[in-house]
C-alpha cells in the first residue's frame, strides 16, 4: 500500500506541475502577443508618418502581421488550455 499512495502522490504532484506550466505558458504567449502587435503598430505609424503616400499599404500589410501573430497565440492559448483541462 505504501508504494501505490506514493505513486498516486507523484502523479498528483505531476499532474499539479502541468497546470501550473499551461496556465504559465498561456499567460507568457497572451503577454508576447500584445507586445508583437504594439511594435507592429509603433513601426506601422512610424513608417506612415515617414511616407504617408504609401498608408494603404502599411495600414493592409499591418493588419495582416496582426492577424498572423494572433492566430499563432490563438492556438498557443488553445494548447494550453487543453493540458490545463485534460
Amino acid at each position: 500500500m505504501s508504494l501505490m499512495n506514493t505513486l498516486l502522490q507523484a502523479a498528483d504532484l505531476a499532474a499539479a506541475y502541468s497546470k501550473m506550466g499551461a496556465a504559465i505558458g498561456a499567460g507568457l504567449s497572451a503577454i508576447a502577443a500584445g507586445i508583437g502587435i504594439g511594435k507592429i503598430g509603433a513601426s506601422a505609424m512610424e513608417s506612415i508618418a515617414r511616407q504617408p503616400e504609401s498608408t494603404g499599404d502599411i495600414r493592409a500589410n499591418m493588419i495582416v502581421a496582426a492577424a498572423l501573430i494572433e492566430g499563432a497565440v490563438f492556438f498557443a492559448i488553445v494548447v494550453c488550455l487543453l493540458i490545463l483541462f485534460l
